[in-house]
C-alpha cells in the first residue's frame, strides 16, 4: 500500500471508531438539499465525508483533516476553503470510500442508492442459495467494491475477485475490501478482466443510462442504456461453471410494456440452456431521463434484477 492508501485505510478504521455512518442519496436529492443554504460550510464528519460541504481549515476533526491531507484528498475552493475529494458511505453495515459529489469526472467512483438495492439483492440471492468453500466470485465492474464485500462477508469461504476499467475504482475498492477484513483480488480490465478456469457466480451491477458525456461509471451505451448490461451477461453467461449463475442488478426501460432488455437475456439463456427470473425492484427510477431525446419513446425505466443459472 502506498502512504495515501494507507492514510485512507486509517480514516476508515477511525470513522469506525467514532460511529461515523451515512446513507448517499440520489444526486438530485443531494443537490436539492444543499441548495437549501449555498453557503453552508461543513463542521461534522457527515457534512464533510457525507455531504461533501467545503470546510475551513482547522474547523473539523483534526485526525479527519490530517488523515485526508495525508491522502492527498483535499482540495482549495475558489474562495479558499477546503474540499474533500472523497466521501464515506455506510452499506449494509461497512464504510465505504467513493467519489466526492458531484461526480463529474470521467474516473468517478459511484455509489448511491442503487447500491444499497444490489446490496440486498446479493444478500437474498447468497441467503437462499450460499456459495460453498472454494467457490469462485466475481463482481464484474466493482466500482466502490460493495457487491464484493456484501457477498464475502455473507460467504467468506469464497474466492472473491473484482474487476474494473477504471484504476481510481480498484484502488478504492482494495481499501474498502480490506477495511472489511477481506482479501479480494482486483484485477484491471473490462468484465472478466482475462479471468481464466470458470467462475461459479457473477455480480454486476451495470450503469444502465445514457450519459452524452459517455462516462463510464454512468453510461449504459445502446438499447436505451441496457447494452453494457448485455455485453456483462454474455461475458459472465460463457464463463460460468456447471451450478453457476448470473446475480445482475440493472435498469431496463419499458416501452409500451415491454421489456427489451428481458427479451434480449432470454434469448442468450436459451441459446445455453440456461434459466432466466427476471423481475422489476423498482418500476420508475430516473424520470428525469425521459426528457432527454434518446428515450423519447420510453415510457419508463425500471430498475429490475435478472438471475441466469446453469444446471449442474
Amino acid at each position: 500500500m502506498t502512504d495515501a492508501d494507507q492514510a485512507l485505510a486509517a480514516l476508515l478504521r477511525y470513522l469506525d471508531e467514532i460511529g461515523y455512518r451515512f446513507v448517499t442519496a440520489t444526486p438530485a436529492s443531494h443537490a436539492r438539499v444543499l441548495a437549501r443554504d449555498r453557503l453552508r460550510t461543513g463542521s461534522t464528519p457527515a457534512e464533510v465525508l457525507g455531504w461533501s460541504l467545503p470546510f475551513a481549515r482547522g474547523r473539523i476533526d483534526q485526525a479527519i483533516e490530517a488523515l485526508l491531507a495525508n491522502a492527498g484528498a483535499i482540495e482549495e475552493t475558489v474562495d479558499g476553503l477546503l474540499r474533500a475529494t472523497l466521501r464515506v458511505s455506510t452499506v449494509e453495515g461497512r464504510l465505504f470510500l467513493h467519489s466526492a459529489y458531484p461526480t463529474s469526472a470521467a474516473d468517478s467512483v459511484f455509489l448511491g442508492p442503487d447500491t444499497y438495492r444490489f446490496a440486498r439483492l446479493i444478500r437474498s440471492e447468497l441467503t437462499a442459495q450460499p456459495i460453498s468453500a472454494g467457490q469462485v466470485v466475481v463482481d464484474i465492474g466493482t466500482g466502490s467494491g460493495a457487491g464484493a464485500v456484501v457477498a464475502a462477508d455473507l460467504c467468506p469461504a469464497g474466492k472473491f475477485v473484482m474487476t474494473d476499467l477504471n484504476p481510481r475504482a480498484l484502488r478504492l475498492a482494495a481499501i474498502n475490501a480490506r477495511h472489511a477484513g477481506h482479501r479480494i483480488e482486483a484485477r484491471a480490465g473490462r468484465n472478466l478482466a482475462g479471468l481464466e478456469g470458470g467462475i461459479d457466480v457473477a455480480l454486476a451491477n451495470p450503469p444502465y443510462v445514457i450519459d452524452p458525456a459517455r462516462r463510464a461509471y454512468r453510461d449504459g451505451g445502446g438499447m436505451h442504456g441496457a447494452a453494457l448490461s448485455v455485453e456483462m451477461a454474455e461475458a459472465a453467461l460463457a464463463a460460468l461453471r456447471p451450478g453457476g449463475r448470473l446475480i445482475l442488478y440493472t435498469g431496463s426501460a419499458v416501452i409500451g410494456g415491454d421489456h427489451e432488455l428481458q427479451r434480449v437475456l432470454d434469448g442468450l439463456s436459451r441459446a445455453r440452456g440456461m434459466q432466466l427470473r427476471f423481475s422489476e425492484i423498482d418500476p420508475d427510477v430516473f424520470g428525469e431521463e425521459l426528457e432527454n431525446s434518446d428515450y423519447r419513446e420510453v415510457d419508463r425505466i425500471a430498475v429490475v434484477s435478472a438471475i441466469i443459472s446453469r444446471a449442474e
